[in-house]
């Protein structure tokens, strides 16, 4: 990870240098997804994390990484941890409408809570929603109601990272996991 302000050699990149102490092995990144919820919740925050936490977390790592090209990178690695989604589970009524990559998103209740799976056919909309599903899955409907996506992408500053197409997209997800949390309360 990139302190702000620190520059790389022409051509270098973040991995090729070493990292800093108690700083992780670039491109080393935490598992966000699992199959089953347990796993999941477990290699995020563990299972008392609060959403706010949550984004905390991700506010703290996109302050460490500084420049965008950091913060675009860390999103698409975000997305190589997520599971491959079935192939049974690509199909038409599982798409985000409103995307520029195809995406598709499902969800599965267990007990109070809500887990969701995605997958995408673009490294950058795939690490969009594995991001969303860092702070989403394994939440209550209430909670995923109550949580102002807006004002936390905002905070991370995506939206304005991104081109219009793929903002919108971003918005269409936040749209579809709002949705099924509304079906399912």
């Amino acid at each position: 990870m990139q302190a702000q302000g620190s520059t790389l050699a022409k051509g270098a990149s973040r991995r090729d240098r070493a990292p800093a102490p108690g700083e992780p092995k670039a491109g080393t990144i935490r598992p966000i997804v699992g199959i089953r919820p347990p796993d999941y919740v477990g290699a995020m925050t563990g299972p008392t994390s609060s959403i706010d936490a949550t984004l905390a977390e991700l506010v703290e790592e996109f302050d460490l990484l500084g420049d965008w090209e950091g913060r675009i990178e860390y999103v698409i690695d975000l997305g190589k941890g997520l599971p491959p989604l079935p192939e049974e589970a690509r199909i038409e009524a599982n798409k985000v409408p409103g995307c520029a990559a195809q995406v598709w998103l499902t969800s599965a209740r267990h007990g109070d809570r809500l887990t969701f799976h995605a997958d995408s056919d673009s490294a950058l909309s795939k690490g969009n929603v594995a991001l969303l599903l860092k702070l989403y899955s394994d939440r209550t409907p209430a909670e995923i109601l109550a949580f102002d996506a807006r004002a936390a992408l905002d905070r991370l500053g995506l939206p304005s990272a991104l081109t219009r197409q793929r903002a919108n997209g971003l918005n269409s997800m936040v749209g579809r996991i709002r949705e099924e949390a509304a079906q399912a309360a």
